[in-house]
């Protein structure tokens, strides 16, 4: 069971900007448009990839699955999970605030609300700035989130040594 809802120690920076694209594209269709069931899928895919990373989102899965194995000329970065997790979860909790302001007919704050999750999706997508992840490490930072969730987060040199080309 841990292995089915486990999220992945290891993320491809492409795709997680790839589904952090589809983030942005959703958020903005319902906050643009109001149209309700797009908050559905929205909400799905953050609390699918929070529980088990991209193997029950249809996001990640095109992601992970279709377009990033096809990008064959880009040099992939592979990053920690848990800081991308940690991003996911923040995303989860935006985009269900959304569902429930929409569902208690607060249509304008659900709007808002998922335009708010759009800014640091783009900036993922856009960037490859994962604000949730700089969230993370500063928690780490603090000591609220312990090293041990995360010893690959605390050693960056050994990140940075991985992923350096050897002569």
């Amino acid at each position: 069971m841990t292995k089915l809802l486990g999220f992945p120690e290891e993320v491809n920076d492409t795709s997680a900007r790839i589904v952090a694209a589809g983030a942005v594209s959703l958020a903005v269709l319902y906050a643009a448009t109001g149209w309700g069931w797009v908050l559905i899928p929205l909400t799905y895919g953050f609390i699918a990839r929070v529980a088990s990373g991209p193997r029950f989102s249809p996001l990640g899965l095109i992601a992970t699955k279709v377009v990033t194995p096809r990008l064959t000329k880009i040099n992939h970065r592979i990053l920690p999970g848990p800081p991308k997790r940690f991003a996911q979860g923040i995303g989860a909790i935006f985009s269900a605030t959304a569902s429930v302001l929409f569902l208690l007919e607060l249509n304008t704050a659900s709007r808002l609300v998922a335009a708010a999750l759009a800014g640091p999706a783009l900036l993922e997508a856009a960037f490859g700035y994962c604000v949730g992840c700089k969230m993370f490490n500063l928690l780490m930072r603090a000591g609220i989130i312990p090293e041990s969730v995360c010893v690959e987060c605390s050693d960056i040199s050994a990140r940075l040594a991985r992923q350096s080309p050897t002569a």
